[in-house]
């Protein structure tokens, strides 16, 4: 293999045989992708079905009942040996169902927010995902994106990478295009770029020279910590609850069997009885059915466009309090349009929409040739000299042919900043379309100097420095501007009535920028600092990026549900608070740019953020600072970034959110939450639906515990009175299958209810049990064991038989328990302002189970092994009426407490 940093940049394109200004041709690049595989790093193989199905057979209380049913088979107990091992394999069955697409959902989550390269192909720019990266790829870098493949430069304009991930050196590190002699490390080859490594700052082109374990990353992925998936903190606290369960329920079990022996029933008969019960009572799959509704989350938030990369981060958003947000392209369309051009002699203003070519230029409202204005026209040409953005046609078009060569009218697509694009649009509007001037050199835009600046050559200017930027950043570069064909100096005058200009078209909501020109005599050294200086200023453009239309309802949505939304961006402070003002961000607060937070001590600024809603002029470093500051005051905090500076803002904050459209690759890998659509509504409903799922995780372990408290009761009184076994033990193993798998499943995938986002965030700490809900188990519980006895009971009594009395114990418990599944629907709201048929999950989980119950009950085939008798009517009547008993005691309590709304009363 060749040594690829000490060849020159043709030996590399030669021996890779690709040119550079065309890249590989489809074709070929199949062919390499067969000759040298998929570019992804070996992983250790997937569990399949046989693992999941296998793991079910592992479970401790599995291997109990297995054991439970070698002792029957022993003590000639065929029947009973038989049926436990039936339940054992239609559970394992149940859980293998639960865990394997839980399993899926989360794979999926790799597959969602897979990496993806731009690259160029057959001569158009592409993006592509990263696994289909070849050998002699054109790779197209720029800062924030990740390095897809190992690849050596072509091109560099102040590039530098972050390499730590395989160096472990923090510092960015420059990078060249020239040759490297001799053997070097990889840390010092630096006209290279390595797998998994980002791009820190600037922008380039390299050619991929190795692809998958080929790569420096494949070479050490052996000696690399496979990622595991973190626990949530619910997860956790539910481990521990099954520990302390688990001691409670064996106890109990230990002292129901015990008494049953002393009373006479034989030691087997007890022996059976005390598994059945430590089976049915022990809630071991709680933490599996919290991972199933975990992942149930992640593919409901998918399909509002909130692709999840972490699990925490689903059970996180329902307790979000405050949402830091950008401006551009979240709260905003992020379509600019230019509106309005000021130079020091006139104002024009630009009709047209979006991205659409078509539009006219006016001045004082009367229309105008740009061929004919001079100063327009140097404007739009030195603006759109100074971008990296390129404008793609959608559709065909009719060709036309404009002063500065062939362009087309039309919609176009941008590949790159909008706001370029904005300005690339206006130059074909005025019918500019420049190919001639050849850029020598450029300094990159970052965002703390606010500017980017390019040199441009050609035969009728020569060298020619232009720079765009923020109107405070440039003109601060500025001596002079033009003024009909010439210049003048900048006076403090003429600068204030520039800056007076910019403030008008801010407080209309304009994004506005200023664009600068000098003339050099010779193309300039190493960086451009040297030259930004003197420069002539030619004049300022307001851009319009007007709120998405949804945006105003989510703000209120939040401020109904208690969450403060506070605007982050790093537009001026009069663009800001404009748009603040259009989507119904508070206005008391007033706005505190960059500058402001600079001079404000953490505790001033800490005041500051209980009520400023918008901040403006924000750097890196001071969204990082609001966080922390958010943080310390106990509020939980979604951040949402784009940018590679984001990056420890979003990792700081509880929730990072990053632009699946126009955020860089660096955010996204920093993130929890990617947004597929860049919307902020997304990040509501996201929310939204996060707070769904906590409340369905709740459901259940209120409906299974609730249950499970019931069938213990009912064991235990029973023993402590001396009666007979209410239940018996293969009995109790048709509740633990019939009740407690298919319900609790359903109510995972219960829809969201109406009054969601109309209560305060559930605080961060909040335990289990919080909101009275280990009171409602046990109150429900104690509702079930009384019903079972009390029906038990009244069956001995009146037909004086064991048998029947046992069925129509057993068909209790299992009705209180599916109807207590709709009562766990909601906490506050009753069955009847929910309905029947919202969820048609549940509905079909209770008619599998009850019809399986009519069928032990009735069917000769089922009675033998269930030890049940069919029933008469009135015993259904009295065993439906106790059931039911216990959802209207629950109604009956909700109408009493629950007379009031989230919307600010206060419960009972």
């Amino acid at each position: 293999m060749p040594i690829w940093h000490t060849l020159a940049t043709d030996a590399v394109l030669k021996e890779l045989q690709v040119d550079p200004a065309c890249g590989l041709a489809e074709a070929e690049a199949v062919a390499r992708r067969w000759e040298y595989g998929a570019n992804v790093l070996a992983e250790a193989p997937r569990p399949g079905i046989w693992f999941f199905l296998g793991k079910q057979f592992t479970d401790f209380m599995v291997l109990v009942l297995l054991g439970a049913a070698v002792v029957s088979f022993l003590c000639g107990e065929y029947l009973d040996a038989g049926v436990i091992l039936a339940i054992v394999f239609l559970n394992a069955l149940l859980g293998f169902f639960q865990e394997y697409r839980a399993e899926r959902s989360l794979q999926a989550l790799s597959r969602l927010h897979a990496p993806q390269a731009r690259v160029l192909r057959e001569g158009t720019e592409r993006i592509i995902p990263a696994r289909d990266v070849v050998p002699g790829d054109i790779l197209l870098l720029e800062a924030g994106d990740l390095v897809p493949a190992d690849a050596r430069l072509l091109e560099a304009i102040s590039l530098a990478a972050e390499e730590s991930v395989l160096t472990g050196e923090s510092v960015p590190v420059s990078k060249r295009a020239d040759p490297v002699s001799g053997a070097v490390a990889a840390v010092d080859r630096h006209n290279m770029l390595f797998m998994g490594t980002a791009i820190a700052r600037g922008r380039g082109r390299a050619v991929v020279t190795s692809t998958g374990m080929a790569t420096e990353m494949g070479a050490i992925a052996g000696m690399i910590a496979a990622a595991h998936l973190k626990q949530t903190p619910l997860q956790a606290r539910l481990q521990q609850l099954g520990k302390y369960l688990v001691d409670a329920c064996l106890l109990i079990v230990v002292v129901v069997s015990v008494v049953g022996i002393y009373q006479g029933v034989p030691p087997y008969r007890m022996f059976l009885s005390g598994v059945s019960l430590a089976v049915a009572a022990i809630p071991e799959g709680l933490p599996a059915i919290v991972t199933a509704g975990l992942a149930l989350g992640v593919q409901r938030l998918a399909r509002v466009q909130a692709i999840v990369r972490q699990l925490p981060a689903v059970e996180t958003l329902g307790c979000t309090t405050v949402i830091c947000t950008d401006k551009t392209g979240t709260l905003t369309r992020n379509e600019m349009t230019v509106r309005m051009i000021v130079t020091a002699q006139d104002q024009f203003h630009v009709s047209g929409e979006g991205y659409n070519a078509k539009g006219v230029f006016s001045r004082g409202g009367v229309r105008v040739d740009p061929g004919r204005e001079k100063a327009l026209r140097e404007f739009l040409t030195a603006a759109a000299l100074c971008c990296n953005a390129r404008l793609v046609e959608q559709r065909p078009a009719r060709p036309r042919r404009g002063r500065r060569g062939l362009f087309r009218r039309g919609q176009w697509q941008v590949l790159g900043d909008p706001t370029e694009g904005a300005l690339l649009v206006a130059a074909r509007k005025a019918g500019l379309f420049h190919t001639g001037p050849q850029r020598v050199a450029e300094k990159p835009f970052d965002a703390a100097n606010r500017r980017m600046s390019v040199v441009v050559w050609d035969n009728r200017h020569g060298y020619q420095l232009i720079t765009k930027g923020a109107p405070e950043t440039v003109l601060a570069l500025c001596s002079h501007y033009r003024f009909n064909g010439g210049q003048r100096p900048l006076t403090g005058e003429a600068r204030q009535r520039f800056m007076v200009w910019q403030d008008e078209m801010a407080q209309d909501a304009f994004r506005v920028l200023a664009v600068a020109i000098k003339d050099l005599q010779s193309p300039p050294g190493d960086g451009l600092a040297d030259v930004e200086g003197d420069l002539v200023l030619l004049g300022l453009v307001g851009m319009s990026d007007p709120p998405r239309p949804e945006v105003p309802k989510a703000v209120q949505e939040c401020q109904r549900a208690g969450i403060r939304v506070v605007m982050v961006t790093g537009d001026g402070a009069h663009t800001a608070a404009a748009i603040g003002r259009q989507i119904g961000l508070n206005e008391q607060g007033g706005v505190l740019t960059g500058k402001d937070i600079d001079q404000l001590s953490d505790q001033d600024l800490a005041i500051a953020l209980q009520s400023c809603q918008v901040f403006a002029r924000v750097e890196p470093h001071h969204k990082l600072r609001i966080v922390r500051l958010l943080k310390e005051q106990g509020e939980v905090v979604a951040m949402t970034g784009d940018g590679v500076n984001d990056a420890p803002a979003l990792k700081e904050s509880h929730i990072g959110v990053a632009m699946g459209i126009n955020g860089t690759d660096v955010s996204r890998e920093a993130a929890a939450i990617i947004l597929a659509d860049d919307n902020f509504a997304t990040i509501v409903a996201a929310v939204r639906e996060g707070r769904g799922v906590v409340d369905n995780i709740r459901k259940f372990i209120r409906y299974l515990l609730a249950c499970n408290t019931g069938e213990v009761l009912v064991m235990f009184c029973a023993a402590a009175a001396g009666w007979p076994l209410p239940v018996l033990p293969i009995q109790i193993l048709l509740v633990n299958l019939v009740t407690d798998g298919l319900p609790a499943m359903a109510l995972g995938v219960d829809p969201l209810e109406a009054e969601v986002m109309h209560r305060p965030p559930r605080p961060p700490g909040e335990g289990i049990f919080a909101r009275r809900l280990g009171r409602k188990i046990l109150g429900r519980g104690l509702i079930i064991a009384f019903g079972t006895l009390l029906v038990f009971w009244s069956g001995l009594w009146f037909s004086n038989d064991l048998a029947t009395a046992r069925t129509m114990a057993l068909a209790t418990l299992v009705l209180s328990q599916l109807t207590h599944a709709f009562d766990c629907r909601s906490e506050e709201s009753s069955i009847l302002e929910l309905g029947l048929g919202h969820n048609p999950f549940l509905l079909a989980a209770v008619a599998c189970s009850l019809g399986f119950l009519i069928a032990v009950v009735h069917w000769p085939v089922l009675q033998l092994p269930f030890r049940t008798v069919a029933l008469s009517a009135w015993e259904w009547l009295l065993v439906g009426g106790v059931s039911l008993s216990g959802s209207l005691l629950v109604e009956m309590r909700r109408a009493l407490l629950y007379s009031g709304s989230w919307t600010g009363k206060e419960r009972k």
